[in-house]
Parts: C-alpha cells; sequence; structure tokens
C-alpha cells in the first residue's frame, strides 16, 4: 500500500471518530475532483441556478454525516464512496428540477451530457483522420455525437465518462460500478470501437 493510500486511511480512521480537523483535510483532497465530475454532467439548465461548487459543498455536508458509518464499514475506497455521494447530490437537483420520478442512481446513468462534456468526450476518440470542425458547424457536431452516445449501451457510455472525462482509475471505476478491472477496460475497449465506427458511419 502506498504511503498516500495509507495516510488517507488514517484520515478516514480520525475522521470517522470525530476528528474534524482530518475530515477537512481529508475532503479537501478530493474537493477539485468532485467539482469536476460535477461541472461534466451539470445539466446547462441548471448552471444559471447552481455553481458545480455548491453542489460539492452540499454533497461534503452530507458525506459529513455519513462518515462514521463509511469509516467502519469501507466497503467502497474512499474517493468512489465519496463520489456516489455526490454523484447522488447531483441527480436529485436533476430530478427535483426536470421530473417528478426517482431512480436508482449508482446503477443508471440518466442525464444526458452537456454538449461541452460530450465534445470533449468525442475529441480523443474520434477515428484517425477525421476532423469534423472542419466540415460541420459546431451545433451539427454537437447533435452528431450526442446521438452517437445515446447508441451506446448506458454502461459502456458510463465508463467512457468516468475514464476520459472524469480521469477515473481503472481500479476506482470498477469499484464504482461493482465490476472487475477487466470488465471496465473490456467495456471501453467496445464502446471506443463502436463510438468511433457510429460517427464515421454518421
Amino acid at each position: 500500500m502506498s504511503s498516500s493510500l495509507s495516510d488517507t486511511d488514517s484520515l478516514i480512521t480520525q475522521a470517522g471518530g470525530g476528528d474534524r480537523s482530518a475530515e477537512r483535510e481529508l475532503f479537501e483532497r478530493y474537493r477539485a475532483r468532485l467539482r469536476r465530475m460535477i461541472s461534466i454532467r451539470m445539466d446547462a439548465r441548471l448552471t444559471a441556478r447552481f455553481d458545480p461548487s455548491d453542489v460539492v459543498q452540499e454533497a461534503l455536508l452530507t458525506a459529513s454525516v455519513q462518515l462514521p458509518a463509511y469509516a467502519a464499514e469501507r466497503r467502497l475506497p474512499f474517493y468512489p464512496w465519496l463520489r456516489n455521494v455526490a454523484w447522488q447530490r447531483l441527480v436529485d437537483l436533476h430530478h427535483h428540477h426536470f421530473t417528478a420520478q426517482r431512480r436508482s442512481v449508482i446503477r443508471e446513468v440518466a442525464m444526458q451530457l452537456p454538449d461541452e462534456s460530450a465534445l470533449k468526450l468525442a475529441g480523443p476518440l474520434m477515428a484517425s483522420g477525421t476532423s469534423p470542425s472542419e466540415t460541420l458547424i459546431r451545433k451539427e457536431l454537437c447533435a452528431r455525437v450526442q446521438s452517437v452516445l445515446e447508441e451506446l449501451a448506458a454502461s459502456d457510455r458510463e465508463v467512457l465518462v468516468m475514464r476520459h472525462l472524469e480521469r477515473m482509475s481503472v481500479s476506482e471505476i470498477a469499484a464504482t460500478l461493482d465490476i472487475s478491472e477487466s470488465a471496465v477496460k473490456m467495456r471501453r475497449l467496445r464502446a471506443v470501437k463502436k463510438f468511433k465506427d457510429l460517427l464515421s458511419g454518421e
């Protein structure tokens, strides 16, 4: 185990026991990653009302309450657990403002990526030689990328977003989705191939 992971485990133990200083240090380490995750996925209609940092802060308040129970069990690595708390808060916001129906959010991706995030995801996944910026206006490219993403299985799409936009490690993705690391790699390869094939075919 690396010294960094060992240090994190120590902070979790202290924070779980009520040490507020340890809790603040622990949360501060992951604040930027959580904000990136929220920014990537936050519907543009919500950004006029909420700042991603505010959503992260609300998620951390919830995590603070749940931290003693997490520290006692530790069924997930810390960041995947903390991300799930923030993810739940974001989906609650979407459901509150856009739909009355509530769903399980850890297993299901219910939100479409904002156009900016979709384009960022598409960039490194484009088939070799593809240069859509030279032939398509931005609006058309956004529509095409969103259409291609909708053709992917939700589980495959989620792996792409986690790996290429959130920059999560394979082990973190595996823990979050409760699948093996080999399954994560297989889903990613499958999704990248289908993404390239669909976009080229479009």
